[in-house]
């Protein structure tokens, strides 16, 4: 289990950073020739160098978990089902159904259903998981407070022991991005603490 009890994990709802839809250059660009005002113009630049910021922070994700797969580690929904305390043959049947090589593949519809899995993940389930739930926070698609499981568990120096350099410093430019989406100052300070200390490398 994690340092969260299931109620804990339900409040968290609703107060994830999220990316909303930025315009490109070319539609700046476009409303440069259709004679918008140019505030207007200079704002909506601001934006897309924004949106061109978090589509190189999912490249980076992308490249770091890009040949990870899940090996003998523990799936989504079989996570779900040892929360739920199911019998060894409910939970191999959902094992035996969960994806293992592509985690890309996996909806973020799913990610919110078994969000609890988070809790039970060994290192290679968080290691196969991670850039999942990274991506479709950034997307806004994650509807929980991703950035707690990665400054407040109890359980981080396990759950994050399989993960490479590269790996870490993706997570480390993810709660980068999330201490500026946060409105709550205890919050900002949990990450803080987290980026000086547990994801300083």
């Amino acid at each position: 289990g994690s340092g969260f009890s299931r109620d804990a994990l339900k409040e968290q709802r609703g107060r994830q950073p999220a990316m909303r839809m930025f315009p490109t250059m070319s539609d700046v660009h476009a409303m440069r020739s259709r004679g918008f005002d140019q505030l207007v113009i200079d704002e909506q630049r601001n934006l897309a160098r924004r949106g061109d910021g978090l589509n190189a922070l999912i490249a980076g994700i992308e490249d770091a978990f890009s040949s990870i797969t899940l090996g003998s580690g523990i799936g989504l929904t079989e996570a779900d089902a040892l929360d739920d305390c199911a019998d060894d043959r409910t939970i191999a049947a959902y094992r035996e159904n969960d994806e293992r090589m592509n985690w890309s593949q996996i909806p973020a519809e799913d990610l919110n259903r078994y969000h609890t899995a988070l809790a039970f993940f060994d290192a290679e389930g968080m290691r196969f998981h991670l850039p999942a739930f990274l991506i479709a926070s950034i997307k806004g698609e994650f509807k929980f407070d991703l950035y707690v499981w990665l400054t407040q568990s109890t359980t981080m120096d396990k759950q994050y022991s399989l993960l490479s350099k590269a790996q870490r410093q993706a997570v480390r430019a993810y709660l980068i991005f999330a201490q500026q989406q946060v409105d709550y100052e205890a919050d900002r300070d949990h990450i803080n603490l987290a980026l000086e200390h547990f994801w300083s490398d």
